[in-house]
């Protein structure tokens, strides 16, 4: 993790907080600090905006800050602005739209790859929790080689209920699962809104995220190495739906002509 990314000390912080100018990826408190009004005050902006924060170790403090000062508080900082679920279905309503729910993508390497591959492929947004799983830091930036400056990052407390507020805005949720009965380019991606759940590298998908979904597809293999990187499989899925919609526009093309 970059230092860049990150603020300490009580009064940074509190500043930050107060001016709302900055992205706040969580707040870590040290789990031994001695409340007093600076510290209630940080935890009483965080709750009000919204913004999580966690309590660890002093040592783990240490390190992010390189040993500095941070009086029990460390905020990370987002290198980038995220928006509301609300106001991306908004902006994107009357035409066709997909987005990634990224269930807890451990890795930022892969993260940021999800995010390339999303961008080529025409997705307009990625979904990703603001508790488990990584959030949005330079090696991500970094790995995405600029595809995240065109794409919308949503943030978000719960993945199920932005997996419902999608689908009530008229996305169909796919979720992909090894143990699905259809495979991926079974589906027609060529009419319809869809939200992607990929799931986390080791763990996958919640089953509360597999409920929801619409489509449960796999990827086949010939076999029995079922290892596929997640980066790797997001990108499979969703250029199969970029072949599908081309040869739709193809075939509607010789048919107007």
């Amino acid at each position: 993790m970059e230092e860049s990314l990150y603020i300490y000390g009580k009064n940074a912080v509190t500043e930050a907080l107060e001016a709302g100018d900055r992205e706040f990826n969580r707040i870590l408190i040290s789990d031994n600090s001695r409340s007093d009004e600076k510290l209630e005050r940080i935890k009483s902006l965080a709750k009000s905006l919204g913004i999580v924060f966690q309590f660890v170790n002093k040592e783990k403090l240490n390190q992010i800050s390189e040993n500095a000062h941070h009086q029990g508080v460390v905020a990370q900082i987002s290198p980038i602005k995220y928006e509301k679920l609300e106001d991306f279905i908004e902006k994107n309503s009357g035409e066709l739209t997909s987005v990634i729910i990224a269930d807890g993508i451990e890795d930022s390497h892969n993260l940021g790859a999800i995010i390339r591959s999303a961008v080529c492929a025409g997705v307009k947004g990625i979904v990703i929790p603001s508790r488990r799983g990584v959030l949005i830091n330079s090696t991500v930036e970094k790995t995405s080689a600029g595809a995240i400056n065109k794409i919308s990052v949503i943030k978000a407390n719960s993945l199920v209920n932005a997996v419902q507020i999608l689908k009530k805005s008229n996305y169909w949720a796919i979720a992909s699962d090894h143990h699905a009965e259809d495979n991926y380019f079974d589906i027609d991606y060529t009419d319809m809104n869809f939200a992607l759940i990929m799931g986390a590298e080791h763990s996958g998908i919640s089953k509360s995220l597999l409920n929801l979904a619409d489509f449960k597809v796999k990827i086949p293999m010939l076999t029995n190495f079922n290892s596929l990187n997640v980066s790797n499989a997001t990108a499979i899925i969703l250029f199969e739906s970029v072949r599908q919609k081309l040869n739709f526009d193809k075939k509607r093309g010789r048919t107007n002509g």
